[in-house]
């Protein structure tokens, strides 16, 4: 190995470690609310069919976030924007301990808390960056993703289980409700020490006027799916839905027409990529669109409405602790299962593990055993996609739109949470009981039914993408 090699392979390895401890703490934010969605509602006075619009407004931001952050950080420096996206979510996670009397102050800064999505593209380029004198360059992108979603991992399992017994030893939502952004400002402080500025820049400029579309967009499409969730069937709800779909027309038909565009729709067209983007979009729907379900599922009281398991905020981590370690799992198979099936096979099998496990919800819910049973099979799958599919789009970025194209995978995953969420939230209003908090019973078994069609469909997609897009090994020159 040659010098510079031995210096790159160093600093690829350095910089993982210090990056498994934001993705520690970014796990934290996703598994440590779980298990109290439904004290927060109850702090809130909302219903639990309305905690599916805190997950799809932090989505919602995080759709417009993802590109224009990932794309600064191809321009001004991926350590600089890390840095930034981290400060932003640091203050509004800290916020959320003293908003509890307005939803919409609290709906606001849960969705600026969603700026963590940007951490993992950013963290991604970063890894890629440093391993390019490797002489595996993919295989070294891939396991340090690896790496750092298996952090990301644990970091849900100890949130997950955190998060129900922290209001019992803390005294208080608000102390509880602390802890995230004490967490957060932590991995602030281990990247501004720990990871150096990569020199690298990318020519070009940000596409404001593509963010603004697609911004005016999403908010337009949000809107609509709020008025339907509110009067389903809302005649007023479908007229304002279309508008917001043809606002997103016209953002393809732009960007396809700009030098340097926000969201690149002739990368996006490639046979290599368009695949990989539409199942992270799918996948999206059931990793971050199924949480608030589970969870106000898993507390609802059987005894009452005739459904759920009644369980308390304790039993609920220990759900969600085998649900994300069972993420780990698939994460830290990744490496080994990639090199002996190669990355499209991985992936095609990741995206089928995850809709057997959702659609096995639909027959086995009524007790502890199913549900943890079905979600721990689900588990696998989407460990091993969390970390596949941004690698997998690292590999076929062009040098300086490294950001750009992992960043893609998590702005299609997303949107397709965000409009999961909000559609999650009209099917468990539609036929709730009345004079009650809980969901609609059939609203749960839609929300399963799509999550693994979804994944099922994604499966398929990914059969699309030719094989000699991932060799097993990258030929470098």
């Amino acid at each position: 190995m040659s010098s510079a090699a031995g210096v790159g392979a160093r600093g690829a390895i350095g910089v993982v470690g210090v990056l498994a401890v934001v993705e520690l703490a970014s796990g934290v934010l996703q598994g440590y609310y779980v298990p109290q969605l439904t004290d927060i509602a109850r702090a809130l006075r909302i219903p639990d069919a309305d905690v599916n619009w805190l997950e799809g407004g932090q989505l919602a931001l995080s759709v417009v976030a993802v590109p224009i952050l990932a794309k600064l950080g191809d321009l001004l420096g991926h350590r600089r924007v890390l840095l930034a996206a981290l400060a932003g979510t640091a203050l509004a996670s800290l916020g959320l301990a003293f908003a509890t009397a307005s939803f919409p102050l609290f709906l606001a800064l849960w969705a600026v808390q969603g700026l963590y999505t940007a951490w993992l593209p950013l963290e991604v380029a970063l890894i890629a960056h440093r391993a390019r004198t490797r002489p595996d360059p993919q295989a070294t992108t891939r396991a340090g993703a690896g790496v750092v979603v298996a952090a990301l991992e644990a970091g849900a399992i100890a949130g997950a289980l955190a998060g129900g017994s922290a209001q019992a030893l803390l005294g208080s939502l608000r102390a509880a409700l602390l802890v995230p952004g004490v967490l957060v400002a932590v991995a602030f402080l281990a990247v501004l020490i720990g990871v150096r500025e990569v020199p690298d820049r990318a020519p070009g400029r940000l596409d404001a006027r593509g963010a603004v579309l697609l911004g005016v967009a999403l908010a337009v499409l949000t809107g609509a799916l709020g008025l339907l969730r509110l009067q389903p069937g809302s005649a007023i709800g479908w007229a304002i839905l279309l508008p917001g779909l043809a606002l997103v027309a016209v953002f393809v038909l732009v960007e396809r027409r700009t030098p340097d565009p926000l969201v690149d729709m002739r990368v996006l067209a490639r046979p290599a990529v368009w695949p990989v983007q539409l199942a992270a979009l799918l996948f999206g729907v059931s990793v971050l669109g199924a949480q608030g379900p589970l969870s106000t599922f898993v507390r609802t009281d059987p005894a009452r409405v005739g459904y759920g398991l009644g369980l308390g905020s304790g039993m609920l981590s220990v759900v969600i602790g085998v649900y994300v370690l069972s993420l780990l799992v698939g994460a830290l198979l990744l490496g080994p299962v990639s090199r002996r099936t190669g990355t499209r096979a991985t992936l095609v099998a990741g995206s089928a593990v995850v809709g057997v496990g959702y659609l096995a919800l639909i027959p086995l819910h009524a007790t502890l055993g199913q549900v943890i049973g079905a979600m721990a099979v689900a588990g696998l799958g989407s460990g091993a996609l969390v970390a596949a599919l941004p690698a997998a789009a690292a590999a076929v970025a062009p040098i300086g739109r490294t950001a750009v194209a992992t960043g893609l995978t998590n702005t299609g995953k997303s949107l397709g949470g965000a409009f999961a969420s909000c559609a999650f939230a009209v099917a468990l209003a539609t036929g709730a009981p009345a004079g009650g908090t809980a969901g609609s019973y059939g609203g749960y078994l839609t929300t399963w039914a799509i999550c693994g069609g979804t994944a099922v469909v994604g499966a398929l997609v990914l059969l699309v993408v030719p094989a000699a897009a991932f060799p097993r090994r990258a030929v470098t020159a």
